[in-house]
C-alpha cells in the first residue's frame, strides 16, 4: 500500500518536472534508450555531446535514439556520444546525471528498468509500437545510410585504438573541459577590443581586461589538475606543480644561462609537470609507509616535480611552444592559400584517423601565447564543406525523401558547426560527396589562407565552436569587421565549392539512379497513406506508411 502511495508520488513529481523544464524531459526520453540508469556507468559532456559510459552496448536502442528531435546524431568512441548541439548538451546533461542518480537511490532493479525501455518502443507482441513504426520504416534509404555511418564508426573506433591515439585521446580529455572558460573569457575579450577600439566605456574596460585575462594568465593550474585527474595522479598536485609555471618569482630563477619568464613553457611546461608530478606520486605510494605518507609523498611530489619543472621543463618546452608559434606563422605566411587549402581539406580525414586530437594543445599554446589561434578558422571551412555539400544532394536526390529529410533536420546544426550529423548521417556513407565536402572545405581553408599571406591574419580566441557560431570569438591583426569578413568569405567558398563539386561529381550515374529508384521503388510498393499509424509493425515485408504530415511525408 505504502509502495502504491509513494509511486505516485513520484508520478505527480515526474510530470511537473516534465512539464517544467524541457531539459529533464529531454533526459528522460533519452534514458530508457540507452539500457536505462543501470546500464550508464559514468556520463560526462563536451561542448557538443553527452558522453555515456555504458555497461553494455547492445542494451541502446540506436534508431529510436536518434529519432528523438533533440538528438542530432550519435558516435561511438571510447564513450557512447549523444550529440545535442552547442548549449543544449550542458543543460541537459546534468539533468541526465540527476535522473540517473535518482534511479540509483531508489534501488531501480536493471531488468525493471530494461524492461521499461522495451516497452516505449516496443508493442505488446514485441513487434514495433504504432508510434515508431512509421516513421521508422519510410526512411528506408536514410536508415541504411545511418546504418553504414554506425559501421564505418565501429570500424574506425577499432582502427584509432592503437597506443599513440589512445595517448592523444587522453591529452584531449585533458584540454576539452577548459573549452567552456575559453569561449566565455574569449568573447569577454573580443568585447573589450570593440569598446576600446571604439572608446566606449572607458571606466569598465579595465575591469573586462582582469576577467579576459584572469583564467589565461592561470591556465597552466588548470591544465595541471586535468592532468594529474586524468593520468590517476591527485589532482591539487599537479596544479600545484603546474603553478611554479606562472609564479613571478620565476624571474629571478636561471635555467641554460637564461632567465626564466612566468608563464614560459605554457600549456605544454604545464601538462609534462604535472604527468611527472603524478609518476613521482605514485612512486612514493608504493615506498612510503602509510604512517608517513600524507607528509612525505606531497613534499616530494611537488619538490622533484617543481625542481625538474624551474631548471628543465619550462626552459625545453618554452622553446617548443615558441617553435609552434612560428611554424603556423611559417606556414601561413609562405603557403598562405596552398597551405590553407591542405589544411581545409585534410581535417575531416584526419578526424576519421583520430589524429585531430593532437592540434588541441597546438591551438592551446597559440591561443596562450597571442591570444588567439590562426589554425581554427581554416580548419573550421571544413564544416563549410558539408553543408555545401548537403545541400548539393538535397538537390540531386530529390526523390528520395528519406535522405532529404535527414538533410533538412541536421543543416541547422552544421550551420552552426555541429558537423555529425551530417557527415555520418549522409556523405560519409555515401562515399564520393564526403570527398567533395572535403574540397569544398579546401576552397575556404585556401581563401582565409591567402588573407593572410597577403597580411591579414584570422584567428580564434577559443577552441571548440565552429561555422557561424565561431563570429563572436574572432580576433587578428586588424579591426573586427575585416577579420570577421574574411572568415564569412571562407566560409562562403566552403559552401559553393562543397555544393558544386558534389553536385557536378559527387555521383554516378548509377549512384543518383539507385538512390533515386529506391524512394519510387518504396512509394509504388506501399499501400497508400491513412489518417492514422498503422496499429503495430506487423510482419509485413513492405514499408508501412507514415502519418499523414508526420516523418517522412511529403517535402514542403
Amino acid at each position: 500500500m505504502s509502495t502504491d502511495n509513494t509511486d505516485s508520488t513520484d508520478s505527480s513529481k515526474d510530470r511537473a518536472d516534465r512539464g517544467g523544464d524541457p531539459n529533464r524531459r529531454i533526459a528522460e526520453a533519452i534514458l530508457p534508450l540507452v539500457g536505462g540508469a543501470a546500464n550508464v556507468t559514468s556520463v560526462t559532456h563536451c561542448m557538443t555531446r553527452m558522453r555515456l559510459g555504458l555497461a553494455d552496448r547492445s542494451l541502446v536502442q540506436d534508431e529510436p535514439l536518434k529519432a528523438l528531435p533533440d538528438v542530432l546524431g550519435v558516435v561511438e568512441d571510447d564513450t557512447y556520444q549523444i550529440v545535442l548541439g552547442p548549449g543544449k548538451v550542458a543543460r541537459v546533461t546534468p539533468q541526465f546525471e540527476a535522473l540517473t542518480q535518482e534511479a540509483a537511490e531508489a534501488e531501480a532493479q536493471p531488468a525493471a528498468a530494461t524492461a521499461a525501455a522495451g516497452g516505449a518502443t516496443k508493442g505488446t507482441d514485441g513487434e514495433p509500437a504504432a508510434g515508431t513504426a512509421g516513421s521508422a520504416t519510410t526512411a528506408k534509404t536514410a536508415d541504411e545510410l545511418a546504418a553504414e555511418g554506425a559501421a564505418i564508426r565501429a570500424a574506425r573506433k577499432q582502427k584509432n585504438a592503437t597506443p599513440v591515439k589512445l595517448m592523444l585521446r587522453r591529452i584531449a580529455n585533458i584540454f576539452v573541459p577548459l573549452i567552456p572558460a575559453l569561449i566565455g573569457c574569449g568573447i569577454v575579450a573580443g568585447l573589450n577590443g570593440l569598446f576600446t577600439n571604439a572608446g566606449w566605456l572607458p571606466a569598465l574596460t579595465p575591469a573586462l581586461t582582469a576577467i579576459a585575462s584572469g583564467f589565461m594568465s592561470l591556465i597552466a593550474v588548470f591544465v595541471g589538475i586535468n592532468t594529474a585527474r586524468e593520468f590517476g595522479g591527485t589532482p591539487v598536485l599537479g596544479g600545484a606543480a603546474a603553478a611554479v609555471i606562472v609564479f613571478p618569482g620565476v624571474a629571478d630563477v636561471s635555467a641554460f644561462g637564461e632567465k626564466l619568464a612566468p608563464g614560459q613553457g605554457g600549456v605544454l611546461g604545464a601538462l609534462f609537470a604535472a604527468l611527472l608530478a603524478v609518476y613521482v606520486e605514485k612512486g612514493c605510494r608504493r615506498v612510503v609507509p602509510s604512517a608517513v605518507d600524507v607528509l612525505v609523498t606531497p613534499t616530494v611530489t611537488v619538490l622533484v616535480a617543481g625542481l625538474v619543472t624551474l631548471f628543465g621543463l619550462m626552459f625545453v618546452c618554452g622553446e617548443i611552444a615558441t617553435g609552434i608559434g612560428h611554424l603556423a606563422d611559417w606556414l601561413l605566411q609562405h603557403g598562405g592559400a596552398a597551405a590553407g587549402f591542405l589544411l581545409g581539406g585534410l581535417f575531416l580525414p584526419l578526424v576519421m584517423l583520430g589524429l585531430h586530437q593532437a592540434l588541441i594543445p597546438i591551438h592551446t599554446t597559440l591561443i596562450d601565447q597571442s591570444g588567439y589561434t590562426v589554425l581554427l578558422p581554416i580548419l573550421a571551412m571544413a564544416g563549410a564543406g558539408q553543408v555545401g555539400a548537403a545541400i548539393a544532394i538535397y538537390l540531386r536526390l530529390r526523390r528520395n525523401t528519406s535522405i532529404r529529410k535527414t538533410i533538412r533536420s541536421a543543416l541547422p546544426a552544421g550551420f552552426l558547426g555541429v558537423g555529425e550529423p551530417l557527415i555520418y548521417g549522409v556523405s560519409l556513407p555515401l562515399g564520393r560527396p564526403f570527398v567533395t565536402a572535403c574540397v569544398g572545405g579546401a576552397f575556404g581553408g585556401g581563401v582565409v589562407g591567402l588573407f593572410y599571406q597577403l597580411g591579414t591574419s584570422v584567428g580564434s580566441t577559443a577552441i571548440g565552436p565552429s561555422g557561424w557560431a565561431l563570429f563572436p570569438l574572432l580576433k587578428g591583426n586588424h579591426g573586427l569587421g575585416a577579420i570577421a569578413a574574411i572568415y564569412a568569405l571562407g566560409l562562403a567558398a566552403g559552401y559553393v565549392a562543397g555544393f558544386v563539386a558534389t553536385y557536378f561529381f559527387g555521383f554516378s550515374k548509377q549512384m543518383l539512379n539507385e538512390l533515386n529508384a529506391a524512394a519510387q521503388d518504396e512509394a509504388a510498393t506501399e499501400p497508400q497513406p491513412s489518417a492514422q499509424p498503422p496499429a503495430s509493425g506487423g510482419t509485413d515485408p513492405a514499408p508501412a506508411p507514415a502519418p499523414a504530415g508526420g516523418p517522412g511525408g511529403t517535402l514542403a
